[in-house]
């Protein structure tokens, strides 16, 4: 694919920052005000955005940023925003040619900057990309190069109540595959509690917590009507018809789904890596395990987490500096660094996982779901995905509402896909 011209940019603009906007929804790590916070001093100065207002510039995330810099012989000038704030920003300073040299971005903006041709691909400044697992590298990468590195990953597994699962008789460890979920929260129903809760809400969250279970049949994005792509939604339909998840989830966001959990109420809820330190607070003991596939094994979870990238600059010689910041940020150490300071960001590399357990090793249930992670813009989609991811949590409230069956709404979903990605 020929990359846009800067004239190109600025008529893509306003539909990327409305696609980019629906994609912030799982940012994973918390999100503070639009405000943006500056860090710097006097001195050769390199600009870096990133996604996190929350660490101000005493914080440990700024002065490791800010250390990253001096290794490189640089000041590094900080400004955070929100992620929609960030992701806006990031498209009018491309669109006006005043990028800074780095920006943090949530993974499914990476392919659209890049494909607006705002983004450096990796091997144009010679960064090696090959020890990054592939499975999460993949959502920074469009036609065959790569636009962004991992500093991090999350993702979704099935947090449970230990002593309601105790009092039904249900073994976690039992839990392989559809079938015996299944029985397993019907278990936790006929012993007189909540089996399950998750997010179905009628946006990018929604969709985010559908995909386990969607690519756990069997299902591909590019094809939205498939029969494993119906079984998938027919599962979730059976649960809020029969009562095993409360009517809730339709307009659940992934926030209000561990507010329920937090209750005590349920034995099951699908949740993210972030909520690991409210897990260990709760009022009773909890623990996880992954998301089935439909037929067995661990289900393909979606990624969440920021990419480094760096936008196109004029001045090309800037890219060596930047080249050792971005080093310096994903070391094994740094990464580690970076997966406790956001509690809990999974490393992207083999070595750096290795290091966080030998730290954290109750994180291995979490290391193991992101081993089995995929990206929502991988196989190519870039900017289709947030078309696609549209019509899919349509048909999800469809379905869970009852305005239509599930094969119904993921047939519409599909041609309101096709249509919307021309094709």
């Amino acid at each position: 694919m020929n990359r846009s011209s800067m004239s190109t940019r600025a008529a893509v603009f306003g539909t990327a920052v409305l696609a980019l906007s629906a994609l912030s929804a799982c940012a994973s790590a918390p999100q503070g005000g639009a405000t943006p916070t500056a860090a710097g001093s006097a001195g050769a100065a390199y600009t870096w955005w990133d996604p996190y207002p929350q660490h101000d510039a005493s914080s440990a995330w700024a002065k490791r940023v800010n250390s990253c810099g001096q290794q490189a012989g640089v000041t590094i000038e900080r400004t955070a925003y929100d992620t929609t704030a960030l992701t806006n920003q990031a498209l009018l300073a491309g669109q006006e040619g005043n990028a800074p040299d780095v920006i943090l971005l949530d993974n499914p903006a990476v392919s659209t900057l890049a494909d607006a041709g705002m983004l450096t691909a990796m091997s144009d400044f010679g960064l090696d990309t090959s020890r990054f697992d592939k499975n999460l590298i993949a959502a920074g990468e469009l036609d065959g190069k790569t636009y962004g590195i991992p500093i991090g990953a999350n993702t979704l597994a099935l947090y449970y109540n230990k002593k309601i699962l105790d009092e039904a008789g249900v073994d976690p460890a039992s839990i392989k595959d559809w079938a015996s979920l299944n029985a397993a929260l019907k278990k936790v129903k006929a012993a007189g509690k909540k089996p399950i809760t998750f997010s179905a809400i009628g946006t990018e969250e929604g969709s985010f917590q559908f995909l386990p279970w969607f690519w756990g049949a069997g299902a591909q994005l590019t094809q939205l009507d498939s029969p494993e792509a119906v079984a998938a939604l027919e599962l979730w339909t059976s649960w809020v018809k029969d009562g095993t998840a409360p009517n809730s989830v339709i307009s659940n966001s992934q926030n209000t789904t561990w507010e329920e959990f937090l209750t005590g109420e349920f034995a099951f809820a699908e949740n993210g890596t972030w909520q690991i330190n409210s897990a260990e607070k709760a009022g009773f003991p909890t623990g996880i395990v992954q998301i089935p596939g439909k037929d067995g094994g661990a289900a393909p979870t979606p990624t969440g987490g920021e990419f480094i990238t760096v936008p196109v600059q004029k001045d090309t010689g800037r890219y060596n500096v930047t080249k050792k910041i971005l080093e310096c940020m994903t070391t094994p150490e740094g990464l580690v660094e970076t997966g406790t300071t956001f509690a809990y960001y999974i490393p992207s590399t083999a070595e750096g996982q290795q290091a966080i357990l030998a730290k954290e090793p109750d994180l291995k249930p979490w290391v193991e779901a992101v081993q089995s992670a995929k990206g929502r813009t991988s196989d190519n989609l870039g900017t289709k995905y947030p078309k696609i991811s549209e019509a899919m949590w349509t048909a999800v409230q469809k379905a869970l509402s009852g305005s239509a069956s599930p094969a119904d709404a993921l047939k519409e979903a599909q041609a309101q896909a096709k249509q919307a990605t021309g094709g």
